[in-house]
């Protein structure tokens, strides 16, 4: 398979009953640059398979909150990845960068890899407000972060978001290149970018065109195991 990253982010679905046969569909795969992110719940089923696995979210500390998992816990238990900032958590739970960078700096001192979400709402996007969310986003989430060789940075318009709703191909390569080139002048580091927002296995084969991008983050096309593996094999 390519070299892109592919992450599926199931978020809260599936009961304890479908996950045999959703993992059964994966039996065969062999991408460790396939990141599958399940409820916390399920990720011991998800484990030893040979696909990595990531978790939706994490506690930015190590000890002492009821109802928290710590990064230090997932970590522990094999999960490689760790997804914060994701607009779902930013809007609906009021987390703010000053959160999401807590919580950044306790998954890499865990030694977990860091997918930060970033991206704006379709006021700021009517706004103009494009570019100085990301900065800001970008800014003060990775404040403090002097190493960002295990950030990969997710690029999710908040409107494109299980809308059907898709930025151009040039839309999304300009936000792109603004991403790392912003990263490169603001931290002196190369960094990893990848796109979410309504991929499906229809629109999968134009976007995997833009050659900037390091891969995807699906987010309802994951849940369907035969249609997240249709777009898996179009990445490859």
């Amino acid at each position: 398979m390519g070299n892109k990253l592919i992450v599926g982010n199931i978020k809260m679905n599936m009961r304890f009953g479908e996950i045999s046969n959703y993992l059964n569909q994966f039996k065969n795969v062999n991408n460790k640059n396939l990141v599958i992110c399940p409820s916390y719940i399920y990720i011991p089923y998800f484990l030893n398979y040979n696909f990595s696995v990531g978790s939706q979210n994490v506690c930015s500390f190590d000890v002492g909150y009821t109802g928290e998992i710590s990064a230090r816990q997932l970590s522990s238990i094999g999960v490689k990845y760790v997804m914060v900032g994701h607009s779902e958590r930013r809007i609906k739970l009021n987390e703010s960068d000053i959160d999401i960078n807590n919580k950044i700096r306790a998954s890499l001192h865990a030694k977990m890899k860091v997918i930060l979400c970033i991206g704006e709402t379709l006021e700021e996007f009517k706004l103009l407000k494009k570019d100085s969310v990301i900065k800001r986003q970008i800014r003060d989430s990775l404040f403090n972060v002097s190493d960002l060789s295990n950030v990969i940075i997710a690029y999710e318009p908040v409107w494109a978001i299980g809308t059907n709703k898709v930025p151009s191909i040039e839309d999304i390569t300009s936000t792109v290149i603004y991403i790392k080139q912003l990263v490169k002048q603001m931290y002196k580091q190369d960094i990893k970018v990848i796109y979410g927002g309504s991929i499906n296995e229809k629109n999968i084969v134009n976007l995997n065109k833009i050659d900037i991008l390091d891969g995807f983050l699906i987010g309802g096309a994951s849940i369907n195991p035969n249609q997240f593996l249709e777009i898996i094999e179009k990445i490859s």
